[in-house]
């Protein structure tokens, strides 16, 4: 005589989904935000901002409450992590390209994935998020240290119309950058290059533009239309900027993003993954 236990009863079979079938975006999303931190480099660069924030913050509460300084303001404070994190951020925008290609994990992403357009917007949207993330944190930092400077019997202002200029000009800025990241780690594809490349366009080209135009007068008129970090600083006094402004950040923007971006993407969709 036999009987059939619960444990020897056979489960029923479910439907698999179709091959074709893609993998969420939802998912593909969160894959992407948890790469920007599983990796050793990410964790300790999202460490090390929040650590340079914190020290800046604490060095500027300190001289201000020393020195009786009376123009403070919340945007003060938040310009000064947002110094810190545009530096940085864009780093993380170039490491969330490149790792795929320096760490070889392109061929399992693509294999998991075919379609390599909503890997990269997957990508690129985690880039857009993670400013809209650093502004936040900036206005909250700011508006702590804003709080404790207050409560330690210092003399603020909370907020006035260059602080909404300068908020909205932020914003503009910091996704720039981190466009301005992906786009070279897609042209590029190697962290090393395309952190150097960026630091070298950051900090480097500025002068070299600054010099040509001060003894070369027919580059003083082409200056301005290729001069993109220039142009940008326009966007802290959004409310007054001109017509002419406005054309020279444009042109900027697409020879130093647009163009980048899409021969990357192009790259990108095309290389063969080894």
């Amino acid at each position: 005589m036999t009987t059939t236990g619960a444990a020897g009863a056979i489960a029923p079979v479910t439907a698999l989904p179709p091959a074709d079938q893609p993998v969420p975006f939802a998912r593909l999303l969160a894959v992407e935000f948890r790469k920007t931190r599983d990796t050793r480099a990410g964790f300790w660069l999202l460490a090390v901002i929040g650590l340079l924030v914190a020290a800046a913050e604490v060095i500027s509460l300190i001289v201000f409450l020393t020195q009786d300084t009376t123009d403070v303001t919340w945007g003060v404070f938040t310009q000064i992590a947002a110094m810190i994190t545009s530096v940085l951020l864009p780093v993380l925008g170039i490491m969330l390209v490149t790792t795929e290609w320096t760490q070889r994990t392109a061929m399992v992403t693509f294999s998991l994935e075919s379609r390599r357009g909503r890997v990269i917007a997957a990508k690129l949207l985690v880039g857009v998020l993670l400013a809209a993330a650093t502004i936040v944190f900036a206005l909250l930092v700011g508006l702590v240290c804003c709080v404790i400077f207050v409560a330690a019997g210092g003399d603020a202002t909370w907020w006035d119309r260059d602080f909404t200029d300068g908020l909205i000009g932020f914003a503009i800025t910091q996704t720039l950058a981190m466009f301005t990241g992906f786009a070279l780690a897609s042209l590029l594809l190697n962290t090393a290059a395309a952190i150097v490349v960026y630091f070298a366009y950051s900090y480097v080209l500025p002068g070299i533009i600054a010099i040509g135009s001060a003894n070369i007068g027919w580059f003083a008129d082409i200056a301005p239309w290729i001069n993109f970090l220039d142009a940008q600083s326009h966007l802290y006094e959004l409310s007054s900027m001109t017509g002419e402004q406005w054309a020279h950040f444009l042109v900027a923007a697409v020879i130093w993003v647009a163009l980048p971006l899409a021969i990357g993407l192009r790259r990108i969709l095309r290389a063969e993954v080894k």
